[in-house]
C-alpha cells in the first residue's frame, strides 16, 4: 500500500489494519489470560512478548525492571521519542468466570485486564512497525511488570526505560465504558497511594479482668474511627482523601485480651498538600492513641506513588487524534479516580497522559479486581487502533 495512503487517509488505514489483526490479538489475549503471573514473576508473559516482537522484526531488550521488556520502533524521519506503556501482571484472585480460557493457575487471575493491555500494545506495535517509514522519531514499547504493587514502573525507570524518551502515553481498560469509547481526565487523574502498617502493643490478660490488662483491640478500634477524621476534619473538602483500613489482625480466642494488634491501611490523595496533611494527621493520631490508651504504637508509613497528573502538552494532541479517528461523541472528558497507577512515575519525569479505553461487554456491569470480570475482547483492536493514531499525531506534531 503506498505511503500516500497513510498521509491522506490514516483513519481508514489504521481501521483496516486493526480489523486484520483482531483474530491474532484475541487468541494471544486468551493465552495470556489462561496463564496469569503476579508482580515480578511475569517470566512466561515476557517470553510471549519477546517472541511476538521478534516475529514482528522489532528489536527489544528484556530484564528491564527485572521482568520488563522494551521494544524499539525506529521511524524513517527524524523526530522525538514516544513511550507507549502497558502493564503485564495479574492479581492474587481465584477466577470464577468459568470461561474456556479461564486461569489455569490457582489463586491468580487477570482481573484488572493487564492481559488486554499487553496484547493491545503488541497490536499497536504491529501497526506502527508497518508504518515505520512514515514515522517521525521513534516509539519505545514499554511492557511493564508489577503495576499492582506500584513497584514496576520505578524498577523499569531505574534500569533506564526512560532514557532518551521525550513523552509517554499510558492507558487502561474501563469496564464502565462501552467498547469504542474513550475517556480522559485533565490534570490530576489518579491518586497518590501511601501505605501504613501500625502495631499496637498492649498487655495481655483475662477477659474477665480487663483492668489488669492493656487492651490493644480497643485502642485499634479508636484508631480506626479517628482515622476517618483525617478526611472529615483535617483536609480541605475540595481536596479528596480516602483513608482505608484493609487489615486488622489481633487475638486468638474469646476470653483473652491479646498482647498486640496489627493494622494495615492506605491513604489516597490527589493533591500534594493534602498528602502532607493526611500523613501528619495520621502520625498525630497514633501518638494520641499511644498516650490515651496506654499502648505502645509503632507506625511504618510508606509513600508509594504520586498522583498521576496528565500533561496537556501530551493530552491535547492525543485527544485530537482519538476524535479524528473515532468521532467527537466517542471521546469524553471524565472525572479523576482515587485509584492509583504507577504510570505516575513516568509522568513525573516526562510529559505524559493516560487514556481510558472502553471494555464493557454488552449486558454486563463488570468491575476491575473482580473474580467474575469478563471484558469485551472487541476493545483489543480498537485499543491498538487508538494507540497507533495517537502515536502518529504526537510524533508528527513534535517532529
Amino acid at each position: 500500500m503506498p505511503s500516500e495512503f497513510l498521509i491522506n487517509d490514516p483513519t481508514t488505514r489504521l481501521r483496516q489494519s486493526a480489523a486484520a489483526l483482531a483474530p491474532w490479538m484475541v487468541e494471544l489475549r486468551r493465552d495470556l489470560h489462561a496463564h496469569p503471573e503476579l508482580a515480578f514473576a511475569e517470566t512466561r508473559t515476557a517470553g510471549v512478548v519477546k517472541a511476538e516482537l521478534a516475529r514482528l522484526g522489532i528489536p527489544h531488550r528484556s530484564g528491564i525492571g527485572r521482568t520488563g521488556v522494551l521494544g524499539i520502533i525506529e521511524g524513517g524521519l527524524p523526530g522525538p521519542t514516544l513511550a507507549l506503556r502497558a502493564d503485564m501482571d495479574a492479581l492474587p484472585i481465584q477466577e470464577e468466570t468459568g470461561l474456556p480460557f479461564a486461569s489455569t493457575v490457582p489463586g491468580q487471575m487477570h482481573a484488572c485486564g493487564h492481559d488486554l493491555h499487553t496484547v493491545t500494545l503488541l497490536g499497536a506495535a504491529a501497526m506502527l512497525k508497518e508504518l515505520a517509514p512514515q514515522l517521525s522519531g521513534r516509539v519505545v514499547l514499554v511492557f511493564q511488570p508489577a503495576e499492582e504493587t506500584l513497584e514496576g514502573a520505578p524498577a523499569m525507570i531505574a534500569d533506564g526505560a526512560l532514557e532518551g524518551v521525550d513523552m509517554a502515553i499510558g492507558f487502561h481498560n474501563h469496564p464502565d465504558m462501552p467498547v469504542g469509547t474513550f475517556g480522559f481526565v485533565r490534570g490530576p487523574a489518579l491518586a497518590a497511594s501511601d501505605l501504613f502498617d501500625l502495631e499496637l502493643l498492649g498487655k495481655s490478660g483475662h477477659a474477665a479482668h480487663p483492668y489488669a490488662a492493656v487492651d490493644p483491640i480497643v485502642a485499634a478500634a479508636h484508631f480506626v474511627t479517628q482515622a476517618q477524621t483525617v478526611v472529615s476534619r483535617e483536609v480541605p473538602p475540595l481536596q479528596p482523601v480516602v483513608v482505608t483500613i484493609g487489615q486488622s489482625v489481633g487475638g486468638t480466642t474469646y476470653n483473652i485480651i491479646p498482647e498486640r494488634v496489627h493494622l494495615k491501611g492506605t491513604i489516597r490523595t490527589l493533591h500534594p498538600e493534602a498528602r502532607d496533611i493526611a500523613e501528619a494527621a495520621l502520625r498525630r493520631l497514633v501518638s494520641g492513641i499511644e498516650t490515651g490508651m496506654r499502648v505502645r504504637a509503632s507506625l511504618t508509613y510508606r509513600r508509594m506513588i504520586s498522583a498521576l497528573v496528565n500533561d496537556d502538552r501530551v493530552l491535547d494532541p492525543a485527544v485530537t487524534a482519538l476524535r479524528a479517528q473515532f468521532g467527537e461523541a466517542l471521546v469524553e472528558e471524565g472525572e479523576p479516580s482515587m485509584g492509583s497507577e504507577d504510570f505516575a512515575a513516568f509522568a513525573e519525569r516526562v510529559p505524559a497522559a493516560q487514556l481510558r479505553i472502553g471494555s464493557s461487554a454488552p449486558g454486563r456491569q463488570d468491575r476491575l479486581h473482580n473474580a467474575f470480570y469478563q471484558p469485551d475482547e472487541g476493545c483489543l483492536p480498537v485499543g491498538a487502533e487508538a494507540l497507533s493514531r495517537v502515536a502518529l499525531e504526537l510524533l508528527s506534531r513534535h517532529g
